[in-house]
This record gives C-alpha cells, structure tokens and sequence, in this order.
C-alpha cells in the first residue's frame, strides 16, 4: 500500500463516521493536532503508541499502522495549487523578505527552525467575518561559521 492509498482510507473513514479533526486527535493524543492531522494527511509520522491509538479508531491492519510510523516523503508541488495554501506561499513570497530582516536584526545571521516549531490555531471572532490567528515559534538556529579560529565568531548569533 502507498501512503497516499492509506489516507484516502483515513479521509473515507472520516467521512463515514461523521468524526471531526477534533475528535480524532484528541482520541490519539500526545502531541499537536497540526501534527496529529498532518501525519493522518501522509506529511508526518506517528508515534508508536499513537500507531496503536489509530488503528484502534480506523480499524487498520498491522502493515498500515506501521505505515503511520514510517517516516514520509514531505511537501508538496510547488507552487500549491489550493488556493488556501497557496496564500501561506503567497504570505512568506510577499512578506517573506521582511521577516527575514526583522528576524536576523533581533537575532542575528540564521535560520527559524521548521523542526523544532510549534503552531497555534485560533478562531477569532469579528463582526465583519472571523479571523483565523497562526501563532508560529520556531527555535532560532544560528549559522555555524566553519573554520572560526581565536577570537573570530563561530555562530551566527546578533554581535553587540
């Protein structure tokens, strides 16, 4: 089985059932929905005790819970053809040389991890049409500066 076959099984399940997003992870747990949902969605991984938590509620064979657990091939076409994720690409294309400034003036000469990331979703009501609120942090990661010797700075960290 391809890992897309196993989350069009998931997705077809979900739809049977009637479940929300919510519903499935908080029956798997253990750590965000975004990634709870991304790996039902075939761009993370599972857990161990999170495989068994989902093939408890799906009802999946051995061979497609270990699946869960196998790491993915990641990402997507660029750029994506969805128009609600093509406003993230849209987001990061426009405003993307801004972020990098303000980040490497506060921090200094590096990168915001996607790894070791965490994001929030609110829902924030306005009378003239809800607003979705992302809370994004990521731990900065300073660019090593190979070959740095004596009193030369190894990391990419903002000089005083």
């Amino acid at each position: 089985m391809k890992r897309s076959d196993l989350t069009e099984k998931l997705l077809d399940i979900k739809r049977e059932k009637g479940w929300s997003w919510k519903y499935i992870t908080g029956e798997i747990g253990g750590m965000s929905e975004v990634l709870i949902v991304g790996a039902l969605l075939g761009q993370m991984k599972l857990t161990k005790p999170q495989c068994e938590k989902a093939a408890a509620l799906f009802g999946l064979s051995e061979s497609e819970k270990r699946l869960l657990n196998e790491v993915p091939l990641r990402g997507t076409p660029m750029p994506p053809t969805d128009p609600l994720i093509y406003r993230f690409y849209e987001l990061v294309m426009v405003n993307g040389p801004a972020w990098k400034a303000l980040i490497e003036e506060e921090f200094g000469d590096g990168i915001m991890s996607a790894i070791d990331f965490d994001l929030q979703i609110e829902r924030l009501p306005d009378p003239k049409g809800d607003r979705v609120k992302l809370t994004m942090s990521g731990k900065f990661l300073p660019y090593k500066y190979y070959g740095a010797t004596g009193n030369n700075q190894a990391l990419g960290y903002k000089e005083d």
